[in-house]
């Protein structure tokens, strides 16, 4: 408390946290566990374009992560509480599809999604010879619209074409992610299940690290739900003309 009974920065922050706990039913917040949980406040003191080093294991809520995409704010590691379960044994297919610039990138990611355990349905292109971006988004978009693959991944140069062909395909959302907010923030907020890559824009480890997170984060519902609600009443809007 400050003087006044007035709560000062750090007192606000430990009434946040302890909401938190409580919420997620984690009962006292002791002092082993207010290092693994970072709030919206948490996220404020840092500088503009700074870096979180958030430990192994660490809660970032739905709020800091917000105002970390707002202040472009980094991870410097990936936490844990965000995601689902590494393997992805039990889980649906992933489609994977690339034109001619991203084919390279699909065979690398082929290989690590095998080694995340999920079943992989390449959909082309098989080899460097060009051919059309929209072909390929369609393939993969076709089969998640019909629930033959839960999501989707489709490379192309710059990963903006195959989003918009993807999104032509009712029931499909598809998102163009660059980093591991925009990754997150995709399927946390838009439930997005195609992903597009820019094979020319990021490298080979970012894109497994982006392919990673944005596989293991859940859709996290709640007014999210409400607003995908109003993205799927548009579309079938426009399906009826």
């Amino acid at each position: 408390m400050g003087t006044g009974g007035r709560l000062t920065e750090s007192g606000i922050r430990e009434r946040v946290r302890r909401i938190v706990y409580r919420t997620l039913g984690r009962g006292s917040a002791d002092a082993g566990e207010r290092r693994r949980i970072v709030t919206e406040l948490d996220v404020q003191s840092l500088p503009y374009g700074g870096e979180l080093d958030a430990p192994s294991g660490a809660l970032i809520t739905p709020l800091a992560r917000q105002a970390m995409m707002e202040r472009r704010i980094h991870l410097a590691n990936k936490p844990a509480a965000a995601a689902a379960p590494a393997s992805g044994k039990g889980r649906g297919p992933v489609a994977i599809a690339a034109d001619h610039a991203g084919y390279r990138l699909k065979e690398d990611l082929k290989a690590y999604l095998a080694e995340l355990g999920y079943a992989v349905i390449d959909c082309g292109a098989g080899g460097t010879d060009p051919v059309d971006y929209p072909d390929f988004a369609l393939a993969v978009a076709e089969l998640v619209a019909a629930g033959r693959a839960e999501r989707g991944i489709v490379i192309d140069g710059a990963g903006i074409g195959s989003s918009v062909a993807a999104n032509k395909v009712p029931g499909v959302r598809a998102a163009l992610c660059y980093d591991l907010a925009t990754a997150v923030n995709s399927r946390e907020h838009n439930d997005a299940n195609v992903l597009t890559l820019g094979a020319g824009l990021i490298g080979g480890t970012l894109a497994r690290q982006i392919v990673r997170t944005w596989l293991e984060t859940r859709f996290a519902g709640g007014r999210h739900a409400r607003r995908v609600g109003k993205i799927v009443d548009i579309e079938r809007r426009f399906l009826k003309t």
